[in-house]
């Protein structure tokens, strides 16, 4: 057994719908693929599928098979049914979320790999258990923290809260990402990273394309292919803890 954790990075977007878990899938799929020992996690997910009398979380499975794993109990220690906010479908299924339990099983998952990338739900603000929340989940797993950001109007409020917030918590962040960018960006989403990187008080690590793709696992595939491609990749890896 280690007696040195695994590294890892906790990701968490700006707002529901940024497209966290195709950024998380992605770095994990690129990691496998540079022969990185990678592990996920995907803590508390509401608004699980019920498939023959279990949840499934369909994040947690794009996540594992990203990483070539199977999912199990450590990787999702909380599912809920209700697509609603954690804390309230916790409430609802009369669960009690722990963030003992959830800790647990991170440093379980750290004994078996080398690398770690863990997804939160939602936005750091999003409430898991009384009072706490996605934040305080950050604090009690010591990992630092990658924000994924939209990159058209609004993105520039939302970031700078998120980053705000993460500093003012005493998080670790280590930079943010703009997801889903189009090949021909409008003045608004050509505008934004730029402004985002001199106002933030952390680095942008990466534009991700925006990609037309039958389903997930293709968009994770390509947008994989494009970060090998893509010199910037090696200092997104080297910030965020991988190299």
């Amino acid at each position: 057994m280690k007696t040195i954790p695994a590294k890892g990075i906790f990701i968490t977007g700006t707002d529901t719908g940024v497209g966290k878990t195709i950024v998380a899938a992605a770095i994990a799929h690129l990691l496998r693929e540079q022969g990185v020992n990678v592990g996920v996690m995907k803590p508390v997910t509401s608004g699980c599928e019920e498939v023959g009398g279990r949840l499934v979380s369909e994040d947690a499975e794009l996540l594992c098979w990203a990483a070539g794993l199977e999912t199990s109990a450590d990787i999702t220690p909380y599912l809920l049914k209700a697509p609603i906010a954690p804390s309230m479908a916790a409430e609802k299924e009369r669960v009690r979320i722990d963030l003992g339990l959830i800790k647990a099983a991170y440093e379980r998952l750290a004994n078996r790999h080398d690398f770690i990338i863990v997804e939160g739900a939602g936005g750091l603000m999003v409430p898991l258990a009384g009072g706490l929340l996605i934040a305080d989940l950050v604090t009690s797993l010591g990992l630092p923290l990658l924000v994924v950001a939209r990159p058209n109007l609004g993105t520039i409020n939302h970031t700078l809260l998120t980053c705000f917030t993460a500093k003012q918590l005493g998080i670790d962040l280590r930079g943010f990402i703009v997801n889903n960018y189009p090949a021909v960006p409008g003045a608004a989403e050509e505008y934004a990273p730029h402004l985002l990187a001199s106002l933030a008080g952390a680095p942008l690590l990466g534009l991700f394309p925006q990609i037309e793709a039958i389903d997930r696992q293709r968009q994770v595939l390509e947008i994989s292919a494009a970060l090998t491609r893509e010199p910037a990749t090696a200092i997104m890896l080297r910030e965020i803890g991988v190299s």
